[in-house]
């Protein structure tokens, strides 16, 4: 098992949700962890305020459908804390429109975002873990990467992507010590996804969940710490979606 102490972690879309949830939980591990986020403000927002509990935290702005940011993500990472051992490509966006309606670039936004910066985070990652033998790499993945969802073509493309992501990294790497693997969550309670957001229509999502309700950012970051841990872990995608994908 991989002790976490030290570990220099990379998680994107870190500064709400999942992200900061699994931020916290590589601190309380003793891991080193590099807060990645395209909101700048909430990005120094949190960075502030973690470091009145925990010291070795470090924001850097990103827009991970960027490859040239990507790149600078992963090196100041490795400028800051000497190295690169996890990185979690968690940063993530969804549009829902009927496809007959949808538009290119609408289309094309959740692609960049959920595919292509999970592409460039495991690119730039895996150069630097080959240096240092070996690590790991970890993406969200969804519920709607495995089964279909009405008006969701962008999002479950992507998502669907990032599962054989995951399968054919872990082939390409895994006698390097390179392990890949993914978390698909079923719905999470959010801002935008809660009772008081989404009316009538939050009874109905909950019900889609057998365990009889919807998850939590916690229980996200725990399969996170899991797959961080686990050493004979590859290429596989965790589900933790209440039963949804059961039914």
């Amino acid at each position: 098992m991989t002790n976490l102490q030290d570990k220099v972690a990379i998680v994107t879309g870190g500064a709400s949700g999942i992200g900061l949830a699994t931020v916290k939980a590589f601190l309380d591990k003793g891991a080193k962890v590099v807060l990645a986020d395209y909101n700048a403000e909430a990005g120094a927002a949190v960075e502030k305020d973690l470091k009145e509990t925990y010291e070795n935290v470090l924001f850097v702005k990103a827009n991970v459908a960027e490859e040239s940011e990507v790149e600078n993500l992963v090196a100041e990472a490795v400028k800051h804390f000497g190295k690169l051992d996890i990185i979690f490509n968690n940063a993530g966006v969804g549009v829902q429109k009927p496809t007959h309606e949808l538009t290119a670039e609408e289309y094309k936004r959740v692609i960049a975002i959920n595919q292509d910066g999970v592409f460039y985070g495991a690119k730039y990652a895996i150069r630097e873990m080959l240096k240092t033998g070996g690590g790991s790499i970890i993406s969200t993945s969804s519920i709607l990467g495995s089964v279909g969802e009405p008006t969701s073509i962008p999002y479950a493309a992507s998502k669907g992507a990032v599962n054989q992501i995951t399968k054919s990294l872990a082939l390409e790497y895994a006698d390097r010590n390179i392990r890949v693997n993914a978390v698909a969550p079923g719905f999470i309670e959010s801002g935008m996804v809660s009772k008081e957001a989404l009316g009538d229509f939050y009874d109905g999502l909950v019900a889609k969940h057998p365990i009889g309700r919807l998850g939590n950012p916690e229980e996200i970051a725990h399969a996170v710490m899991f797959l961080a841990e686990n050493d004979f872990v590859t290429g596989t995608t965790i589900f933790v979606d209440g039963g949804y994908t059961a039914i």
